[in-house]
Order: structure tokens, then sequence, then C-alpha cells
């Protein structure tokens, strides 16, 4: 090996935190179905990945069905229990939440030929698997609070006085040349 030739490394692959692979070879023409639950460990990756005080609880229920064309349609459920900081005191925020959603997996090629529409969100298949497990998690993180308050939580504004606007100061300048 060269001394003087760089040392290029290979990035790992990074599995993801909640990671449930189904290969695409498993589904039949009935439709696949699984519960799943996050551990733990999971768990804590899942919050550290979302910037959460916890995660006590994130559990769904996954279908996939066959469809024409190459593409699976996944049909989930999830309840998750999490605590948050509140966008205000930073005090822990107790949440729960369950939610229902639908994706559509395909080659590439076929998003445009069903076109944007109304119905689910496509994601094309990049593999020979689905990981249904990523899946959730990234709908669980779309759904959290953006902004968590606290009961009774309050953010204080200073108004601004009546007569300030845009040419305030200006106004105030103009005042002080003409003494």
């Amino acid at each position: 090996m060269n001394a003087n030739r760089p040392k290029f490394s290979r990035p790992e692959f990074s599995r993801p935190e909640f990671s449930r692979i189904v290969p695409l070879a498993q589904l039949g023409s009935e439709p696949f179905r699984q519960e799943m639950a996050a551990t733990e460990a999971e768990r804590e990756a899942l919050a550290r990945r979302f910037d959460l005080l916890g995660l006590d609880r994130l559990a769904a229920e996954v279908e996939l069905i066959r469809q024409g064309s190459g593409v699976i349609l996944l049909n989930a459920s999830f309840e998750a229990a999490f605590v948050q900081s509140c966008a205000v005191t930073l005090d822990p925020v107790e949440g729960a939440m369950a939610a229902n959603f639908a994706l559509r997996y395909g080659p590439p090629d076929t998003e445009s030929e069903d076109g944007a529409g109304d119905g689910p969100a496509f994601e094309p298949l990049t593999g020979d698997f689905i990981d249904i497990g990523e899946a959730v998690a990234q709908e669980f993180s779309l759904a959290l609070p953006s902004f968590p308050r606290s009961p009774g939580a309050v953010l204080e504004i200073e108004k601004p006085p009546a007569d300030a606007g845009p040419f305030a100061a200006l106004s105030r300048l103009t005042d002080r040349q003409d003494r």
C-alpha cells in the first residue's frame, strides 16, 4: 500500500433505530400483516433522534398489500406515549397519540403514472425490501407537536408603542433636527 495515498473510509450503512425489514419476496397475493412495538433501546434511540425527553411507547399494526404494476400499499396505525420539552418553559410535557397513515411503494417510474392525486404519498422502491418500522418512525415524527406547551405556559411579548411603525425612528430623527 502506498503511504502517500490518501485513505478513504467508506461510510457504514446506518440502520434506522426502529427497523423492521420486510423482503418483497415475502409478499404474496394475500395481505401481509405485522404487529410491532419498539424495544426500550429503540425507544431511547428514537427519543434522541426526535429530540424527545422520553418515548414510553411506540407500537404499530402494519399491512402490506400488493397492487398492480409492482406497487405495494402500506396501511398502518400506531400509538405512542412520549415526553417533550415545553417550547416556553422547557418543562416536561407528556403527550400521547394514535394515528393512521398509508403509503404507496413502487418502482420510481410508476409515480408519474399514478399521479399525485389525493391518495397516499408515494415512496420509490430502491431495493428488494420495505422497512415498515422506519415508515412508522417517520410518520410518528411528522405527527409530533411542533411547539408543545405546558398547561398555563404563557409567552409574554412586549407590544411596541402604538405610534411605532417602520417610520417611527425617522419621525423621531426629523423631530430632533427641527429643534
